[in-house]
């Protein structure tokens, strides 16, 4: 009966934490769209013309592309790239696989505009 219990604390105490450490990997929901900045809300523009066709905004599901829920809150972009400004700008001006470049569709403002976006994200 004492090897039981033992083996049903142990148990317990391995989901708590596991469902503790799974707790610290979710990333925390997208800025509410009513509370987006002028600036933000002129990136979620640039989103929906550029960028919505293949990538949801708000998930992290996949569309054509992969979703962009807490595309800056990972440290790491889908094909391994560090997670920066740098590479993310990279990747919208010149496309990556089956990514089309966006670099001639977009202004630098817009361009900056749609990343200030995507760190509400």
């Amino acid at each position: 009966m004492l090897r039981w219990a033992c083996r049903a604390a142990t148990c317990a105490a391995l989901l708590l934490a596991g469902g503790v450490l799974q707790g610290c990997h979710s990333i925390p929901p997208p800025k509410p769209l009513d509370q987006l900045t002028p600036v933000e809300q002129s990136g979620h523009a640039e989103f929906v013309q550029h960028c919505s066709t293949c990538h949801h905004d708000r998930t992290a599901d996949p569309l054509n592309g992969p979703g962009l829920a807490g595309l800056f809150k990972k440290p790491y972009l889908p094909s391994g790239a560090p997670a920066n400004d740098e590479r993310v700008r990279n990747t919208v001006i010149h496309g990556r696989g089956n990514m089309p470049p966006q670099g001639y569709t977009m202004t630098d403002a817009e361009l900056n505009d749609l990343l200030h976006y995507l760190h509400t994200l």
